[in-house]
Formats: C-alpha cells, structure tokens, sequence
C-alpha cells in the first residue's frame, strides 16, 4: 500500500511540473494573421522575422544577420502530454560592419544548467530569441519541419530588457 501510494505521489508530481513548464510569462501577445499564421508582437512592435536560410543588413543595428538553421528541436509535440517541455535552439550569425561573424546559439527557453539561453550580447546589443515557427507535430515530427523553420528576434542594446521597452 505505501508504495502504491509513492509511486502515484511520484506521477502527480511530473505532471504538475509538466504543466507549469508549459506556462510562460512573456510581455508579448500572440496573434494570427488572415492566414493563420502565428506571429508575436512585442510591446515596441519591433520583432525582425527570417527565414531558415535568409540573411538580412539591419541599417539601423549596422550588422548583417543570417538565419543559419535549427540545430535542436526537442519541443514536445502537438497533442502529446510530456514530462519536459523541450526546446528549439536556433542558430543565428552575426555580423558587425566592424567585426567578425559570430554564431548564436538562441534558445526558446531559459535554462543555464543545460546551457540554453534565449538571449545573447553582441556588439553592444542584445539579441533575443522570441518565436520559432512551426510548431511540430506528433504525426510529421522534428525532421519534416527541416528548411521550413522561421524565427523571430528582437534587438536592444545591452543592458535593457529583451521583452519591454
């Protein structure tokens, strides 16, 4: 009886912290556009979106910034109960007019003990992770999205906060 009792405490448990790993607290609002796709609008309206693949020159931050890819997408499925939520980390060069390239390991979720961080200093700014697109599914999985990934970034100067003014 005592160890019907621990092993369901147990399972209680890792579904509460399942549950609350799902739940974040961000200033940003979620929308959908008349396609239905997703998009994030931070509070100053600044979210620069790239496709995998694409390179943009961003005159006002004076640096050139490419989207490389995906290099992990461990984020729990559609429709699936898991015990961790996952995360998708994104890696993301960058390029002053006066420096050389660096790549940016972003992910979608903060945790230092496994070296995830959606937030990274470069030049004097911060570039923060605040949407990777889409979102897998249980039927497709992770290796059906590759080439289809699309991120959001924001870019403040260092020192302020990623998600606010």
């Amino acid at each position: 009886m005592l160890n019907k009792t621990i092993i369901l405490s147990l399972g209680l448990l890792f579904l509460i912290n399942c549950n609350t790993q799902k739940e974040t607290k961000t200033s940003t609002k979620v929308d959908t556009d008349e396609n239905g796709a997703t998009k994030v609008i931070n509070k100053d309206g600044k979210v620069i979106y790239f496709s995998e693949g694409e390179n943009k020159f961003l005159k006002e931050y004076q640096m050139n910034v490419t989207f490389k890819g995906i290099s992990e997408d461990s984020r729990c499925p559609k429709d699936v109960n898991c015990v961790w939520a996952g995360v998708a980390v994104a890696q993301v060069e960058v390029m002053g007019t006066a420096t050389r390239p660096m790549t940016l390991n972003l992910a979608s979720i903060d945790n230092k003990g496994r070296n995830y961080n959606t937030s990274a200093e470069f030049n004097g700014y911060t570039i923060s992770l605040i949407d990777v697109q889409p979102y897998p599914g249980a039927a497709e999985g992770t290796k059906a999205l590759n080439g289809k990934y699309k991120i959001g970034i924001t870019i403040k100067k260092a020192g302020e906060n990623p998600t606010t003014k």
